[in-house]
């Protein structure tokens, strides 16, 4: 029986011994949030120098000015931003240098890959996993994404796990720790498939430090600047992957591509796309509860309002941006899945995506995916109440009456009333 879970504090979190400890250290802990800070410490650890062309750096500096100006933020909320920041320029530092010892690579194709673009909460995570479970695809496992380049110094010997994958399971053993119910929201274990959206980040944009931090500044930098050549840039780390670990067509996803929708057809454009459906009041609900009960480890005041408003203004901008830009999907090469068809017929919404990426759904392939599915049932790591009105004194109708463009459109089911 699934175990439900329901988290009541969110206003006023009733801290656990292991998150009062993590607390403690970060406030314990010096951190200079400062480009030329952050920058020497990836130099020191990759023992490299030549991060590339040099203006990701103002981008470096809004990220972190943004984080240094907010006295609310934790100590071990800098810590967490600085450390983050130094593992993206060490990831820069060696992309650049393996680009530069095999030009080559930037000839690799990505052909035809299918992308999922949908909103976050709204089953892209489980669909990608599924189709990634088909072994004739490359997908991208989260230790792969938090350190696409090894570091060369250090030897793999047969048998033994990738030092890499070693780093992400501390990380997720870590927080497991100190935000446990986060396993029920958002897993982030090693070999879970994850976002490309990770390989922008040695380029410092995407929109990924919204969901780290309070950043509307970043967001209306990263909004107003087209972002295709961030997306050139995740490319060229796809392509060393590719050309690492080679595969026969990649399956890709992020919520981000939504309102990026040229840039996604400018980078892929033979790929198939996916675009998951669902009732916007749902995502935000679940977004919201998210991101406020992770804000007790980053932030001194956990502000579930401050989330509430951000993410409603949030999902309104992405779905505008994906109903202005829908004339941009090529009709023949996408799928529109509505999350409760998803939840009801996970195999048949499948078969419709390979119907249309022009792939065969093979005996093999159709095994491999029932058994993902069977193995990874929903609720099995316990499931979230979630609950619009009590924890952020919101009415799920006044939230539903932003997005009558998106709703009349796409005919979707209302599951919070």
């Amino acid at each position: 029986m699934t175990q439900r879970i329901r988290i009541d504090d969110l206003s006023k979190p009733r801290l656990t011994a292991a998150q009062e400890q993590a607390l403690a250290y970060g406030e314990s802990q010096q951190v200079e949030l400062q480009p030329d800070a952050v920058l020497k410490a990836a130099m020191a650890q990759a023992g490299l120098d030549d991060f590339g062309p040099g203006e990701f750096r103002n981008r470096l500096e809004l990220w972190l000015s943004e984080m240094d100006d907010d006295e609310d933020r934790t100590g071990l909320g800098r810590l967490s931003m600085f450390n983050d920041c130094v593992r993206h320029a060490v990831n820069r530092l060696r992309i650049h240098d393996f680009l530069r010892r095999h030009p080559e690579i930037r000839e690799v194709p990505i052909e035809r890959p299918i992308i999922v673009v949908g909103l976050p909460r709204s089953g892209t995570t489980h669909l990608v996993n599924l189709i990634a479970a088909d072994k004739r695809f490359r997908s991208m496992p989260l230790w792969e994404a938090r350190e696409p380049v090894p570091d060369p110094r250090e030897k793999v010997l047969p048998g033994e796990p990738d030092p890499r994958w070693l780093r992400c399971n501390d990380a997720w053993e870590s927080m497991q720790s100190t935000l446990p119910y986060m396993t029920s929201m958002h897993p982030m274990a090693p070999d879970h498939v994850h976002e490309e959206l990770d390989l922008e980040l040695p380029d410092f944009s995407s929109y990924y430090i919204e969901w780290i931090s309070r950043c509307p500044q970043w967001r209306d930098y990263y909004l107003s600047h087209d972002q295709t050549p961030h997306y050139a840039y995740m490319k060229s780390v796809l392509q060393i992957l590719q050309w690492r670990r080679p595969g026969q067509r990649w399956v890709l996803k992020s919520p981000q591509h939504l309102e990026q929708l040229g840039p996604v057809l400018a980078t892929f454009p033979d790929a198939t796309i996916v675009v998951t459906h669902r009732d916007p009041v749902s995502v935000i609900q679940s977004t919201a509860t998210m991101m406020a009960y992770g804000a007790r480890m980053q932030y001194r005041h956990t502000r579930p309002d401050w989330y509430i408003e951000y993410w409603t203004d949030r999902i309104h901008r992405l779905l505008a941006s994906a109903v202005r830009d829908r004339g941009l999907l090529p009709a023949e090469r996408t799928v529109d899945v509505r999350f409760e068809d998803f939840m009801g017929d996970e195999l048949g919404v499948v078969e419709r995506i390979y119907r249309t990426a022009g792939l065969e759904l093979t005996p093999a392939a159709r095994a491999e995916i029932v058994g993902y599915r069977d193995a990874h049932q929903r609720g099995r790591d316990g499931q979230v109440v979630y609950d619009l009105r009590q924890d952020f004194d919101v009415v799920p109708a006044e939230v539903r009456s932003q997005f009558g463009f998106y709703l009349d459109r796409f005919d979707l089911r209302e599951e919070v009333r």
